[in-house]
């Protein structure tokens, strides 16, 4: 019996245990930004090394989205699916037993290697197991819902969970959700292939790891290297040499990881810019804001985690109701809307300070997560709907990898622009605190990365006003970030109605294919 013959109820277990493996992912892809205070506390992690934690899990991610449904297709997705189910979980026990950060960061990286293969490959799964359309829609509609509910719930259960247990129980959470659906989804599951399977492209993939991976170095790692260090100017060249070796070998595939014709569309070019400059603003902000709410106006977990509830539902609601929106009135519009929303709410935060209680930002946060659904989805809808049905799974693939690619480098400028301006603006800042001038040097040197829970180490009597010292340029270094994105924001706005005159997006439904492992609703989640 097959996934698609079976009855109603072993379909919905099937679509529930993949669910789970789902869930999990898209959980690890918020509940992290919480506890980074107390890894950094725990762990001695500077800023930099914070910026890895979440940068080598989505940078993983995002490189590995284009193959993974390639290999389904050749590995069988069954097989492939129950593999990274199993190395997820087993990834999440070891980031639970890191006892540094070296440790974590390589763990993390695992995990967004298993992530890349599960979350396309149980698309695909889904699609294949529910054949008539209606039902597949409401089996997508599920599997993206779940995919939203975890990315909300992220904040609330890590807060939850590090306040009581500690920051390793948000890894030790996903052990049972993987071991349940590890023992149980072999009984549901039957191979599945499609009808044709595309050729893997070990080159291609090697060399765009590659080009983000050197960009993603260089960007994080220029504060602490020097930017004319031999390593970071290193890294910005052998990027883009990889870059252009990529095109150059995609170029000559007949079977290309990326078939490079779909940017002669110009609706998929500015899909593409729409989606990463979306998702480079909200992870700069849940970045920097996480650390704000609890190093500087000295909230809990689980107070930061409440709080981030006014970011992550809107993103969760709106997302349905801009796909539906894009698919009637077209694209343009609403992506112009989202920006101008986005770009407001980024805007709002720079009226931030010091002790700003939620009042003063809890709205910036909703017009922020709205703005991001209402780009994000009717983006993925045109570019689904400016290729020809057959190109539609490699085609999503895309629009994820520009997606979890902002993301990435979203992270990484944050960073990059706090450590720049912490560097600039504190000597001036605790000059003003009454200290010797030894002791001031030293604050200096603790707290210039960004490390701001070095605090601890200074004597007692000069803690609060040191904090108090060091609030306000924290907080310029925010402002600056939350600029810079507002403005990226907005220019992917105006591509959008530059250039998406009268596009209607159509979407189709999920190809069973290759990369037919994405869909417009379950991104726009993202």
């Amino acid at each position: 019996m097959t996934e698609s013959t079976g009855s109603g109820s072993r379909k919905g277990l099937l679509l529930a245990f993949l669910c789970f493996g789902v869930f999990m992912v898209y959980l690890d892809a918020t509940i992290v930004n919480v506890a980074l205070p107390n890894i950094q506390q725990d762990l001695g992690a500077d800023i930099t090394q914070l910026q890895w934690i979440i940068d080598a899990y989505t940078l993983t991610f995002a490189c590995l989205l284009l193959t993974s449904g390639t290999l389904g297709d050749i590995l069988g997705r069954r097989r492939l699916f129950l593999g990274g189910l199993a190395g997820f979980t087993l990834a999440s026990v070891a980031c639970a037993l890191s006892g540094s950060i070296g440790l974590l960061l390589a763990a993390r990286a695992v995990q967004g290697v298993c992530g890349s293969i599960m979350i396309p490959v149980s698309l695909a799964l889904v699609s294949a197991a529910h054949t008539e359309p209606a039902a597949r829609a409401r089996a997508i509609g599920i599997w993206a819902g779940l995919g939203g509910l975890a990315l909300s719930a992220g904040p609330v259960l890590g807060g939850l969970l590090v306040d009581r247990f500690g920051w390793q129980s948000i890894f030790w959470v996903n052990l049972p959700i993987g071991a349940v659906a590890v023992a149980v989804l072999p009984r549901l599951l039957t191979e599945n292939r499609p009808a044709r399977s595309r050729r893997p492209d070990p080159v291609g993939q090697l060399l765009f790891i590659a080009a983000v991976a050197a960009l993603a170095y260089g960007l994080i790692e220029g504060n602490n290297r020097g930017w004319g260090s031999g390593p970071i100017v290193g890294s910005f060249a052998g990027s883009a040499a990889a870059l252009l070796a990529f095109v150059l070998w995609e170029l000559r595939r007949p079977d290309p990881m990326l078939p490079l014709g779909l940017f002669r569309s110009p609706v998929v070019v500015v899909a593409g810019v729409v989606n990463f400059l979306s998702l480079f603003g909200l992870f700069a902000a849940i970045f920097l804001l996480t650390l704000y709410l609890q190093s500087i106006n000295g909230l809990s977990t689980v107070g930061t985690g409440v709080r981030f509830l006014a970011l992550t539902v809107p993103i969760m609601v709106a997302s349905f109701a801009a796909s539906v929106l894009a698919a009637r009135a077209g694209s343009r519009w609403p992506i112009v809307a989202g920006s101008v929303l986005s770009a407001a709410g980024l805007l709002a935060l720079t009226r931030t300070e010091p002790g700003t209680g939620f009042g003063g930002y809890w709205w910036a946060l909703v017009l922020l997560g709205a703005g991001v659904s209402l780009t994000g989805a009717p983006a993925t809808v045109a570019l689904l709907g400016s290729v020809p049905p057959e190109q539609a799974g490699t085609a999503s693939g895309v629009s994820n990898t520009f997606r979890q690619v902002g993301a990435v480098f979203g992270v990484a400028l944050a960073g990059a622009l706090l450590v720049r301006r912490l560097g600039d603006g504190l000597p001036g800042a605790l000059a003003a605190v009454p200290m010797p001038d030894a002791v001031r040097s030293r604050a200096v040197a603790l707290l210039g990365d960004g490390d701001l829970s070095r605090i601890r180490l200074l004597p007692a009597g000069l803690r609060r006003p040191v904090l108090n010292a060091v609030g306000p340029v924290y907080v310029d270094g925010l402002h600056l970030v939350m600029t810079v994105a507002a403005v990226g924001t907005l220019a992917g706005g105006v591509c959008a109605l530059l250039f998406l005159r009268g596009a209607r997006g159509r979407a189709p439904a999920p190809a069973a294919g290759a990369a037919g492992a994405d869909r417009p609703a379950a991104e726009a989640a993202r």
